[in-house]
């Protein structure tokens, strides 16, 4: 896999953002029946945009990227890379190196996947369990894990 860079979103990129939406997500939010309209779409990448990082390999922007440190947690709000891109482990690398950060911290991960999201069998493997739902989606939280799992192991 190429090296990944990653930088802080800006403005600059919602255009970016909201057609990496539409083309990641569309099908999983019409088989869900959620709304997938543009005013939809771009409050959706609004969301806690000041933690939104752009993913890029070889200076091409690839994908998204929204995790943070909570009190209680890490929290993985949104992940998403563009199609052409999905397969190579690109998501599952930067999962584990979030995994293995909040592991450092003694901290579970949190995140939601929309119901019908084919991506819940990649948390499954990366060790996430599904502990309720809301809407559309389902709640799934990864507890800590020994350093020997780390990303560098995966």
């Amino acid at each position: 896999m190429q090296a990944l860079q990653f930088r802080t979103a800006t403005k600059a990129d919602i255009p970016f953002l909201v057609a990496l939406r539409h083309a990641t997500m569309n099908e999983h939010l019409a088989r869900a029946n959620a709304a997938r309209d543009e005013a939809s779409q771009l409050a959706r990448v609004l969301v806690q945009f000041e933690h939104a990082r752009i993913v890029s390999v070889n200076g091409r922007d690839i994908g998204l990227l929204k995790a943070y440190k909570e009190p209680a947690r890490w929290y993985i709000r949104q992940i998403q890379i563009a199609p052409e891109f999905q397969g190579q482990g690109i998501g599952r690398a930067i999962i584990a190196d979030i995994l293995a950060q909040a592991s450092h911290d003694n901290l579970p991960t949190a995140l939601k996947v929309l119901s019908g999201n084919p991506a819940r069998r990649l948390y499954e493997t990366l060790g996430f369990k599904e502990i309720g739902r809301e809407d559309v989606d389902y709640l799934m939280l990864c507890p800590p894990r020994p350093e020997r799992f780390s990303a560098q192991s995966n």
